[in-house]
């Protein structure tokens, strides 16, 4: 069966052993089926780009157990291994719980657990802080333990013993060199095309892997669930007699979007069409959508900017035709965006805000819906997650934009959030499109509306 890859705490190596196992098993010509729990786009797109597999996200928050049952049993089934990468630290969930966590899902999943722990300045400290992970929860099984950031052979040995002592199978030990350096941000892991010489990359980790993990054993814990041929129902049923292509915003600076919604989408008779304001083009005159993901704009303000035909583009089909945009792509419809220096760059000036760097701000959502967007219906309520460290300034609402919702999450204020009107729903909050039905029936009907 397969397993989960978690750790005892952020920045551990979780990524780093997951993109190793990938590398051997395409090294040895086989399919894998990567998954990862909660709300993220980074690490996922790194997944994606080693084993040429989309990585689907698994999470008990916004999706609920029954989907993400479904899920993993019917994509997991489809490939020769399979396994999922945690987040956080093991038991990390909403607040100070372990709701949405690494853990919760193991269970309702049923998947033993292989920690991977940085070993920089342990010893036999180590079995204290392994003991206790495994003792906190018993209904966890607790399959093994991967070593990352040994300094020496003899360290490895020290600490090899202090695992055998208190009984926890070695996995593996992955030495402190920059070969297993991965590129981070403030956000977390950089994105997938930023990792330069990747085939290089990949052929290296490949080598490390059989090097330094234990293979054998992970041949056993990678092995994916029963294969589940039958119709599922997370998968859209396909729609006949309804053709209304839908342009999304995929560059450098708009890359955060769930697997899910490009299904939805095409699997709904509206075919996804590729668009590039960073390369100052034209929304497809096809279009009779258009989704803005998240990523960072910020970063590419200055040419985002100076792509008048892309942001002049926007404002035309703003007038006609939906639009859905969150975090990053919200910030392309304000007035302007302050890069990382301070600089002030215009943008496509049709919601009345600035953006600029800000604090911080992760966390489920509760959104109950104010006024009616494209994609909601009045009085509703939506799960979604915040993610960005850029904030609204100057925001102001008038009789043509509406606040979009109220938001509540843990130990924040319930406060107005977002922006809309009948043709654009713009906010913050990042959405899982297969969470709800009502987000891709109220899609379909706005777009048909308009067509």
């Amino acid at each position: 069966m397969a397993c989960v890859i978690s750790a005892i705490s952020s920045n551990s190596g979780k990524t780093l052993l997951s993109l190793l196992l990938i590398s051997w098993l395409k090294s040895i010509n086989k399919t894998v089926q990567t998954f990862k729990v909660g709300p993220d786009y980074l690490d996922p797109q790194q997944l994606t780009a080693v084993s040429k597999k989309a990585c689907r996200n698994l999470d008990l928050v916004l999706s609920g157990e029954s989907w993400v049952k479904e899920n993993f049993n019917h994509y997991g089934g489809l490939t020769d291994y399979s396994f999922v990468e945690g987040v956080m630290g093991l038991f990390d969930g909403i607040g100070s719980s372990s709701q949405g966590s690494t853990a919760e899902l193991a269970k309702v999943l049923s998947l033993p657990v292989v920690l991977i722990v940085d070993a920089r300045g342990k010893a036999a400290s180590l079995a204290a802080l392994i003991k206790g992970f495994r003792e906190h929860d018993k209904a966890l099984k607790i399959a093994g333990v991967v070593l990352n950031n040994v300094q020496t052979p003899r360290h490895e040995k020290i600490l090899f013993e202090v695992l055998d002592q208190i009984n926890i199978k070695s996995l593996g030990s992955l030495p402190l060199c920059k070969d297993l350096y991965l590129p981070a941000r403030d956000l977390g892991l950089a994105p997938a095309h930023e990792i330069l010489d990747l085939d290089i990359k990949v052929k290296k980790w490949t080598s490390i892997a059989k090097d330094y993990l234990d293979i054998e054993s992970f041949r056993k814990l990678l092995l994916p669930p029963e294969s589940n041929n039958k119709t599922v129902s997370f998968l859209p049923k396909k729609e006949s007699g309804f053709m209304h292509p839908i342009a999304i915003a995929e560059d450098e600076a708009f890359h955060f979007r769930y697997q899910e919604t490009k299904e939805l989408l095409e699997d709904n008779g509206m075919p996804t069409i590729t668009w590039k304001p960073l390369e100052n083009e034209q929304i497809p005159k096809e279009a009779r959508g258009l989704i803005i993901p998240g990523g960072f704009p910020e970063q590419h303000a200055n040419q985002l900017s100076n792509s008048r035909i892309s942001l002049n583009s926007i404002k035309i089909f703003s007038k006609k035709y939906p639009i859905y945009a969150e975090c990053g792509g919200m910030m392309l419809l304000g007035e302007s965006i302050f890069d990382i220096e301070g600089r002030e760059y215009s943008m496509a000036g049709i919601l009345p805000f600035k953006a600029k760097k800000g604090n911080l701000k992760i966390g489920y959502r509760e959104a109950t819906i104010k006024n009616k967007s494209p994609i909601t219906t009045l009085g509703s309520m939506l799960i979604g997650h915040e993610f960005h460290r850029w904030e609204i300034i100057n925001e102001r609402y008038n009789s043509k934009i509406n606040p979009l919702w109220d938001l509540k999450g843990w130990n924040i204020k319930i406060k107005n959030e977002g922006f809309c009107n009948h043709l654009i729903h713009a906010s913050w909050v990042h959405l899982h499109w297969a969470s709800s039905p009502l987000i891709l029936e109220n899609w379909k009907r706005s777009v048909m509306n308009k067509v």
